[in-house]
């Protein structure tokens, strides 16, 4: 029997999801390319692997929609049959929706990118320095006042994101608190916690009239054009084909975003939370240091990276590891185990403020398909965490909560809840 075979990992144990990083450890020094049966994939685990496949985009394609829909279909067929009868009625009602950035190869991935790039070039983000700011520290007024114990993912982690992507997308004040509830069930759609057959239905209806709010404000801003994401959107041409983007190619890219611009960065803070609580002492050598919020930040974002893994298509047969692979056959490049590499990062689990390099996690991926918002979710967590700790002291997790615990996923590492205690300064 192989050490793959001993190893008898099942990535759909959501105890395993929920603390995965010892077998991790595990999958890195015994079998960093390892056959998971459950899921018919290979999850690659090592740091300098990851970096392999990232540069061979010719070898390993972003072309995964068929194995990121397989969870949805394997719901659907598991539901009650007047259940599926109302989704389907609901999904002929839908937009059809076609892969642009995240799941295309370049040269199509690139004309996508392009319309939305400038949105989030090193300029553009500094300008929008003190809008973002001013977000922040009446986000966090609202956390003090709040008082202690407080659920840090409920009264700032995830109120911060959805209202800066709210406002660079272009949402309207009056369709706010259905987009916040939308944009987070968009979400969960990547997470594995079961629904109840009302709760599928619910979601799918949110997520058609979530489609009919993107339609309208897009047809609204060619003839009222502002400042915003969906403006740039409604008015932009592919170049090569010399036409608008279709409503479904407008949906695709705004969904993305959703998550992107929302979950990820929530999650961000919420796990940069547990890490100060696990090691208190950081909170005193941050405080008024921009320089070590700046490297906190990286060094939280690589110990738990929100993004935990992304699928690529191997398109050609090929060797990774010491593994045969063939054509069509899926990786699964684990972020959170790469980051966690001990070949590239010494004592990996520990946030070291005098670490060098700290940009060389995989938190916002690499190469052709790294983070387009990067620079902005860098901008709201390293101003996020100076304002807050401008403000509160002694950080610590609250008595009588449950304990934080990611919720199950393949692809996100997300962090519904953390309930903290504080001191105001």
């Amino acid at each position: 029997m192989s050490v793959a075979e001993q190893l008898n990992v099942n990535f759909l144990d959501p105890d395993l999801l929920a603390d995965p990083y010892p077998t991790y450890k595990t999958m890195r020094d015994s079998a960093p390319v390892y056959f998971e049966q459950t899921l018919n994939a290979y999850i690659v685990t090592r740091y300098d692997l990851l970096r392999e496949i990232i540069r061979d985009t010719e070898t390993y394609s972003s072309k995964y929609d068929q194995f990121l829909n397989l969870s949805r279909q394997m719901a659907f067929d598991a539901s009650p049959k007047d259940v599926q009868e109302k989704l389907i009625a609901i999904d002929h009602e839908m937009v059809d929706v076609p892969p642009t950035m995240l799941t295309l190869d370049t040269p199509e991935h690139t004309k996508y990118r392009s319309l939305v790039s400038k949105l989030f070039t090193v300029t553009n983000v500094k300008s929008m320095q003190p809008h973002v700011d001013t977000i922040i520290q009446e986000t966090v007024d609202r956390f003090v006042e709040h008082g202690s114990p407080a659920d840090f993912m409920a009264t700032f982690a995830f109120p911060v994101p959805l209202r800066i992507i709210a406002d660079r997308l272009g949402i309207p004040e009056e369709d706010r608190d259905f987009f916040d509830d939308a944009a987070t069930a968009a979400a969960s759609g990547l997470r594995m916690s079961p629904l109840t057959p009302d709760e599928m239905v619910k979601r799918a209806q949110m997520a058609l009239d979530l489609q009919k709010l993107l339609v309208r404000l897009t047809e609204a801003r060619r003839t009222d054009p502002r400042d915003d994401m969906i403006t740039i959107l409604a008015n932009s041409k592919l170049e090569d084909e010399d036409r608008y983007l279709t409503h479904g190619e407008t949906i695709s890219i705004l969904n993305q975003f959703l998550v992107a611009g929302h979950e990820t960065t929530a999650s961000s803070f919420g796990w940069g939370m547990y890490a100060l609580c696990r090691q208190p002492e950081l909170q005193d050598e941050l405080r008024g240091h921009e320089d070590h919020i700046k490297t906190f930040c990286e060094e939280a974002l690589r110990v738990d990276a929100p993004v935990a893994a992304l699928p690529r298509l191997v398109t050609k047969d090929a060797e990774l590891g010491g593994v045969k692979l063939k054509a069509g056959d899926i990786v699964m490049l684990n972020y959170a185990a790469a980051n966690r590499d001990e070949r590239q990062f010494e004592d990996p689990e520990l946030i070291d403020l005098e670490r060098s390099k700290t940009g060389l996690h995989l938190a916002f991926g690499s190469g052709v398909h790294h983070c387009i918002g990067a620079p902005l979710a860098r901008q709201e967590l390293n101003l996020g965490w100076m304002r807050l700790l401008d403000r509160c002291k002694n950080f610590r997790l609250a008595e009588g909560f449950p304990a934080p615990k990611a919720e199950p996923s393949l692809i996100l590492r997300a962090l519904p809840y953390i309930h903290v205690e504080f001191d105001k300064i």
